[in-house]
């Protein structure tokens, strides 16, 4: 018998993530899997050069990454930033053999095929490099969210080389996406537990810096 004030620990220890991958897979077998799962699959897939990954998110995943998004709503409509949500739309391009559904994805200032900004909840390391793949998708610079803590990424397009071991990426501590966002404030609220006091929290925060600098 489970007690109550032992439930929250057993879910969090019951929530695992489940995670399929598979190689020598063709760009016509990803694209036919892709519509047989349709728009709705709570599924996330990702292809990368014959490799096929297919992740069922756990609920504290779904969970970092709704809260993620949550907060830079606040921070969108309070800065009064145009932006574009594309969520966890799927984004391909054959002819680079990549194709990937992010947790979260943004344009900033105008609406484009591509986005310029993804979020990835890593709860569990799978075998697909992402970096790779969204430089391949022309993503400008990408979020990881593992361990309360965040890692940003931006690509270097004029120095790659530089950056190989990061598929061209540099690990930067301020967003160039968003250079007025507060990282600090948005890490700290990312881990208070509670949604709503989460949300109160950075939408004062961001009051606070707007008005007293």
């Amino acid at each position: 018998m489970v007690l109550l004030n032992d439930l929250t620990n057993r879910i969090t220890l019951d929530d695992p993530e489940e995670r399929r991958v598979l190689s020598w897979v063709s760009w016509p077998q990803y694209e036919a899997l892709l519509a047989d799962m349709g728009e709705s699959s709570a599924y996330r897939v990702h292809f990368l050069d014959g490799v096929l990954e297919i992740l069922a998110p756990s609920r504290n995943h779904e969970s970092s990454k709704t809260r993620i998004g949550d907060l830079l709503l606040i921070y969108f409509l309070e800065a009064e930033i145009q932006y574009f949500p594309m969520g966890s739309t799927t984004l391909k391009k054959p002819e680079q053999k990549a194709g990937g559904e992010p947790d979260e994805s943004y344009c900033i200032g105008i609406d484009k095929e591509f986005p310029d900004l993804a979020i990835e909840v890593i709860v569990t390391s799978g075998s697909i490099n992402r970096l790779e793949l969204y430089r391949r998708l022309g993503v400008r610079e990408v979020w990881f969210w593992q361990k309360n803590r965040l890692s940003l990424y931006h690509q270097r397009e004029e120095t790659p080389n530089r950056f190989a071991e990061t598929a061209g990426y540099e690990l930067i501590q301020k967003s160039e996406v968003l250079p007025d966002l507060d990282l600090e404030l948005l890490t700290r609220c990312l881990q208070i537990s509670n949604p709503l006091a989460a949300a109160k929290t950075f939408r004062q925060g961001f009051k606070n810096k707007f008005f007293y600098g």
